[in-house]
């Protein structure tokens, strides 16, 4: 029985020999390729690695053996190299091309192009923390005051005006602040200064509205109720404004007494104020001759100059017997310690120093109530203002005052009248106190 497949058997397979090649006759055993090693070594000298032993060859290799056809066939290692125990790549062996497997000279680094990279990602790091801190400043302004609510004004001039109020405000201060501060501990709050400052082309103008101004209260609407309570001619002091009905009164009041616009409101409270002169490293001050003293707001300094922390400079700025009870010496202080705050803050060391220019950013805009319009550039623009208000073209001076009544201060209405005109129109202020 045939034990092949179908189709298949011993005469179908031909006469070939276990298929190994095409001729008939069976084919003759192969020669095994020979491998050829190094000459032996001497006697007594061993070979790499024994003891005595020469070092090998190729950088510390130990030569390779060479294969060789036992036949007829080319002897494999007469003239190449394979490179493999040289650690070169192909090529790169004897007879190689010029210059295979070698490394060029590094290229010099292109120092304009790495300085230009620097340059933008510099720029736009910087970039990045501006607009970070002006978004995170503008956030922190305490818009509060809505001066939509004030009714009747008088219309807009040339340039700017800011009404800046110092209250007396104690809201979040303890006992032992209260204390410290000198503020007494009296409910509700008033204005303890108030200053209008005109920016403009002409000079910036700071002009002190004594807090015992004579002026008349006018028809004006109630700030929460919206209730209009008409205006019967009484004349009271002008931080009475204030106490009755807040912020938007004391605008209405003011543009009623002036007839001038007021453009944006600021106001400070005293722990707010004392916190920033302390995160600037407090402010130099030269106090007049015979110094001053004062056990009501705490005053207590020999004369000369001198750095005033945050509260020794609010009682400096609220002192009011050591001259004399005079409201119009007190708001030449308050204007001559706002300017040097201003210079103080705008030195290089602060505003270049990240760890004192942000807390003084951040103790003055946490304290300070400003209108809903009110910006962090109109904020800043006020600043440059008060900072420069007393050089070059700019001036400072109280509401010129003809007399007093009963207590009041009067205004002298001619010149008051000269002032508003010249300040309505942008015009350098001619007007003296």
């Amino acid at each position: 029985m045939n034990d092949w497949p179908e189709a298949w058997s011993d005469d179908n397979r031909g006469s070939r020999y276990g298929r190994g090649s095409a001729g008939a006759q069976p084919e003759s055993a192969r020669v095994m390729r020979q491998v050829r090693r190094g000459q032996a070594a001497p006697p007594g000298q061993g070979g790499y690695g024994g003891p005595g032993a020469p070092a090998p060859p190729y950088g510390g290799v130990p030569q390779q053996p060479s294969y060789v056809n036992g036949g007829d066939d080319t002897v494999y290692d007469d003239g190449y190299d394979s490179g493999y125990n040289t650690g070169q790549v192909y090529g790169g062996g004897p007879g190689g091309p010029p210059g295979a497997g070698t490394r060029g000279p590094r290229p010099a680094p292109n120092w304009r192009r790495r300085i230009k990279l620097t340059s933008i990602t510099v720029l736009v790091v910087l970039v990045a923390a501006t607009v970070g801190t002006y978004f995170w400043a503008d956030s922190k302004l305490n818009r509060e005051v809505d001066l939509s609510k004030v009714i009747d004004r008088p219309e807009a001039g040339e340039g700017t005006n800011y009404l800046i109020v110092g209250s007396d405000s104690r809201a979040g201060m303890s006992a032992e602040e209260k204390k410290k501060l000198h503020t007494g501990s009296a409910e509700g709050k008033r204005t303890d200064s108030m200053m209008i400052l005109h920016v403009g082309g002409n000079g910036d103008t700071l002009v002190s509205l004594p807090r015992d101004s004579d002026v008349e209260i006018p028809t004006f609407k109630g700030s929460d109720s919206g209730k209009t309570y008409p205006g019967t001619g009484r004349h009271v002091k002008l931080n009475a404004a204030y106490a009755e009905d807040g912020p938007e009164l004391l605008v209405r009041t003011v543009e009623f007494n002036t007839g001038l616009h007021i453009d944006h409101y600021v106001e400070i409270g005293f722990a707010g104020f004392a916190n920033i002169v302390d995160s600037v490293g407090g402010v130099e001050i030269d106090i007049p001759k015979g110094g001053m003293k004062d056990t009501k707001s705490g005053a207590d300094f020999e004369a000369g100059k001198q750095t005033l922390n945050g509260e020794q400079a609010l009682a400096f700025v609220r002192t009011r017997y050591a001259l004399q009870g005079s409201d119009l010496d007190r708001t030449k202080n308050q204007q001559k310690f706002l300017n040097a705050l201003a210079n103080q803050v705008a030195t290089p060391s602060t505003i270049l120093n990240p760890f004192k220019l942000y807390p003084t950013m951040g103790s003055g805009l946490d304290s300070l109530i400003v209108d809903k319009d009110m910006g962090l550039y109109d904020l800043t623009k006020m600043f440059w203002a008060m900072k420069g208000v007393n050089g070059g073209d700019g001036k400072s001076m109280n509401m010129p005052i003809s007399g007093s009544s009963g207590g009041n201060l009067i205004w002298d209405k001619a010149k008051v009248k000269t002032l508003v005109e010249e300040l309505n129109n942008d015009q350098k202020v001619t007007v003296s106190e």
